[in-house]
């Protein structure tokens, strides 16, 4: 006795095909990690972690940004808008909200600054009613 149709050995592949071609898509150079992780150092203490092919970036334990595609990602905060030259707003994968993209990782001024002023911005409470009460 069967349930639902069986599933074919070619369709089976064809699954697995688009899932390996995903993956290798989302992978991010190391070189390239490695860069934003010094342009970004003079923001404070600057870790990566790896996450299914991206990674988490955090400075001083805090997360900031991503790191997906070779391209740098930053939260959407008020003061880092007013701290860039040039605000592009764009998610750093299907389905994720807008963060800042980061278009110059080689200004390095640049990017100390959005990240000092950044990390308070995402420290402060949020302000609201708890839904849950």
């Amino acid at each position: 006795m069967t349930f639902g149709m069986p599933m074919r050995p070619e369709n089976e592949w064809l699954l697995i095909d688009y899932l390996s071609i995903s993956f290798e898509y989302m992978a991010c150079n190391p070189d390239f990690v490695q860069y934003i992780i010094d342009q970004c150092s003079g923001a404070g203490e600057i870790a990566v972690k790896k996450m299914m092919g991206d990674y988490c970036a955090y400075c001083n334990g805090v997360l900031f940004g991503l790191i997906c595609d070779n391209s740098f990602y930053v939260k959407v905060t008020e003061p880092g808008r007013a701290v860039l030259k040039n605000v592009i707003l764009r998610p750093p994968y299907d389905g994720a909200k807008d963060y800042f993209y980061i278009s110059d990782v080689d200004d390095r001024d640049n990017l100390t600054a959005l990240i000092k002023t950044t990390i308070p911005a995402l420290l402060k409470p949020k302000t609201g009613k708890n839904p849950m009460k």
